[in-house]
């Protein structure tokens, strides 16, 4: 496969730490047939959907929800956009796979990773991080959009211990990453574009995910509250409970208010939350809210749409549209028929991806797709999918 042209490497600085999950860890490679594609217009503008299923990933036309493509991949895969409106990255045994949803074809253009994780776009760049090295791989967002043979030119900003976890890089040259070590993930660090430490906090255990807000203000999920970077400073903002997880940021950029999920029974089983916690970042405060009975939701479940409100897929059947503000429910719509929990986060179950004001949910149970109008409730299409969907994103 093709190979990642590497740049300047240099460490992130001590501390940066140790502690896969295996639930986020790459799945063992299954034998994959060549790739096939269909639809007579496979290269046409417009926003395209990526959908993650048992052995593939389906590529299915924004507009009228036709696969446009079925590629042949590993037993189970995981997606993220590039950025560039025309890629997504395919975590697989081997790496970051680049899938280009214009052809569609699943290329052979792969950066390597032994365990590949979490991707972040942020300010023109795509942030590539590897869990089993803790290694940061670093593109100029624009510079995928046209390749060519080969991915461009990459910034690679070494790790010091495996851990499972994430990095973003601010516009004026800050890069902060998460912290830990064997015994478990702490904190996060930023350091300045010449190396130079600029705050560190150990005030996170169990830190996950990552979400950029307005003025550039990034939160990062604890198991008891969440660590806001910002302005150079770190603050610390702590659940209202002993034991209030938050592992998953919702963010928009345009807004200082953030959407995030929170879990308050270290003992629940399943993976149904019933609360979400509200985290503003310029007044650097958080608060829970209990969402109405019946509804509840995955961390697959919950996107930022064009107003700056939030939307959920409950397991209800029914798209919610969340003020990020107070919490509360503005607008419930009918989407897909009611659906179970799983029992493992593997395990498929409705996701939701948004584009502007238009969401697209899928239903594992029924095999389906639909986009619907947020702000209308409208539904825009509907399709039945030839494989059980799981992870989705949007691309374009």
């Amino acid at each position: 496969m093709a190979q990642l042209n590497r740049t300047a490497r240099f460490a992130a600085g001590a501390g940066v730490a140790a502690l896969l999950l295996a639930g986020c860890a790459a799945q063992p490679a299954a034998q994959s047939p060549e790739s096939t594609s269909t639809g007579a217009d496979a290269a046409a503008d417009g926003p395209r959907i990526a959908v993650a299923y048992a052995g593939g990933v389906l590529v299915v036309d924004g507009e009228t929800l036709e696969v446009i493509g079925d590629l042949p991949s590993e037993d189970f895969v995981r997606l993220n956009s590039a950025g560039d409106g025309r890629h997504a990255f395919v975590t697989t045994s081997e790496g970051f796979q680049l899938l280009d949803v214009r052809e569609p074809e699943l290329t052979d253009l792969v950066v390597e990773a032994a365990a590949a994780g979490h991707v972040v776009r942020h300010g023109g760049k795509t942030v590539l991080y590897d869990d089993a090295t803790s290694d940061t791989t670093i593109f100029d967002t624009a510079g995928l959009a046209d390749i060519d043979g080969a991915l461009p030119e990459a910034q690679v900003i070494e790790g010091v211990e495996a851990h499972h976890g994430v990095s973003v890089l601010l516009e004026d040259g800050t890069f902060v990453t998460t912290v830990g070590d064997a015994s478990g993930r702490t904190g996060i660090r930023a350091v300045d574009a010449d190396g130079t430490e600029l705050a560190a906090s150990a005030e996170c255990p169990g830190v996950h995910g990552e979400g950029t807000a307005q003025d550039e203000a990034v939160v990062f999920g604890c198991e008891n509250g969440a660590l806001v970077f910002h302005d150079g400073e770190i603050t610390k903002l702590t659940s209202p409970d002993e034991y209030g997880r938050i592992g998953n940021a919702y963010v928009s950029e345009g807004s200082p208010l953030v959407v995030m999920d929170y879990k308050d029974d270290p003992d629940a089983e399943g993976y149904l939350l019933t609360q979400i916690a509200l985290v503003d970042t310029a007044a650097k405060t958080l608060e829970k809210v209990e969402l109405p009975e019946g509804v509840s939701y995955t961390f697959r479940g919950v996107t930022r749409i064009e107003s700056g409100d939030a939307a959920m897929i409950g397991s209800d059947g029914k798209l919610h549209v969340i003020d990020p503000a107070t919490g509360e429910i503005t607008a419930s719509y009918d989407a897909i028929e009611p659906w179970a929990g799983p029992s493992e986060w593997q395990q498929p179950h409705p996701a939701i991806a948004a584009d502007g004001d238009i969401v697209y949910v899928t239903d594992a149970a029924n095999r389906s797709i639909v986009a619907i109008d947020a702000a209308t409730g409208a539904q825009i299409a509907e399709a039945e999918l030839p494989q059980t969907p799981n992870e989705i994103t949007l691309v374009g």
